[in-house]
């Protein structure tokens, strides 16, 4: 089993600091998730329903064309495990890095993992060598990725689409992150053969226990994801949740508004202890280390988890919650660094 960010029972155990003393940096996670009301009893009674207007609600929030079919999945996770069952053993090209559940379940899927490392994706001096691409029948992008941030523009993205599309390959694309910088989304493109956007609401609106999210893709791959994950993929109370917050635009904005308020905080503090972030988005930043392990370990005895990639040498830091936990982490991070 992959390690993942937030596993703080294991750093309770391992530390001996009580779970309410820890700062918690290691998801990626907005701190200040989107308010959940009461729900009303009939979600946890009732059977969910697939008519219950969630998908036109995500078609209309993403920009989805109608054209485009729409699969509510239990997070975009669900959407990993399930999507590489849907093609015979093929070539899937996975970034390195990455978040590593991508190539883990197409490998395990019986597919052939190429890894693409940044260098490759750059197209040469004229910036469309593309001839890299050949070698693939499925590419797999997350954008932003995790744990740079780096994206890739659209223009650039549907470039790739088409020539993969030309041979029946797909584009799959993990937009997890993309929430602030929606401009540079392909939900509004989706409906195209061979495009697979994933989406959701973990990062952003700070919903990952509930584990919502949604694939949008052509009709026809849609059905099949569909008929994959079987009836029910989603809880009723998830659905509903995933409808209100879509629905309330206000907090979205303002939650903009302060996320990139607080990773310019981040981006400050990090460089006044001397780690330059390599790179990040408005959930995140990620610093590169010679001793990842070492520098979180020092974080970790104060009570700070983050999350560590040892391949290559990087830790990557969320956003605290309020006020005394950015003074925390300044702290922590200046005797961390100064031991």
């Amino acid at each position: 089993m992959l390690q993942h960010g937030g596993r703080l029972n294991d750093a309770v155990k391992r530390w001996g600091i009580p779970r309410e003393q820890w700062l918690d940096l290691s998801t990626g996670i907005n701190p200040s998730g989107w308010p959940v009301p009461e729900l009303p009893a009939d979600v946890w009674q009732r059977l969910p329903e697939q008519d219950d207007g969630l998908a036109e609600i995500i078609r209309h929030w993403s920009g989805a064309p109608l054209a485009s079919g729409c699969v509510p999945v239990a997070g975009s996770q669900a959407a990993i495990m399930a999507l590489p069952s849907l093609r015979k053993p093929c070539r899937v090209g996975i970034p390195v890095p990455g978040y590593r559940e991508h190539g883990h379940h197409w490998r395990s899927a019986g597919h052939k993992i190429v890894p693409i490392e940044p260098v490759q994706t750059k197209g040469g001096a004229s910036g469309c060598d593309d001839r890299w691409l050949d070698q693939l029948d499925v590419l797999v992008w997350i954008n932003p990725n995790n744990p740079t941030g780096a994206i890739i523009p659209p223009s650039t993205l549907l470039r790739w689409h088409r020539r993969l599309q030309k041979r029946g390959g797909w584009l799959v694309l993990d937009e997890a992150f993309m929430d602030p910088t929606p401009t540079f989304s392909l939900a509004c493109q989706s409906g195209r053969p061979g495009l697979i956007v994933l989406r959701s609401l973990g990062k952003f609106f700070g919903l990952a226990g509930i584990r919502a999210g949604f694939v949008l893709a052509d009709k026809n791959l849609a059905g099949a994801l569909t008929e994959k994950l079987g009836p029910w993929a989603v809880n009723g109370p998830a659905r509903h949740v995933m409808a209100q917050a879509l629905l309330d635009i206000n907090w979205q904005q303002q939650a903009c508004a302060r996320l990139q308020n607080s990773a310019r905080r981040l981006r400050g503090i990090l460089h006044s202890a001397g780690l330059n972030p390599m790179g990040g988005s408005a959930l995140f930043h990620t610093v590169r280390t010679e001793a990842p392990t070492l520098l979180a370990d020092c974080l970790a005895a104060q009570g700070v988890l983050v999350r560590v990639f040892e391949r290559p040498g990087m830790v990557r830091f969320g956003l605290a919650p309020d006020e005394n936990e950015w003074c925390r982490l300044d702290k922590a991070l200046a005797d961390a660094v100064g031991d």
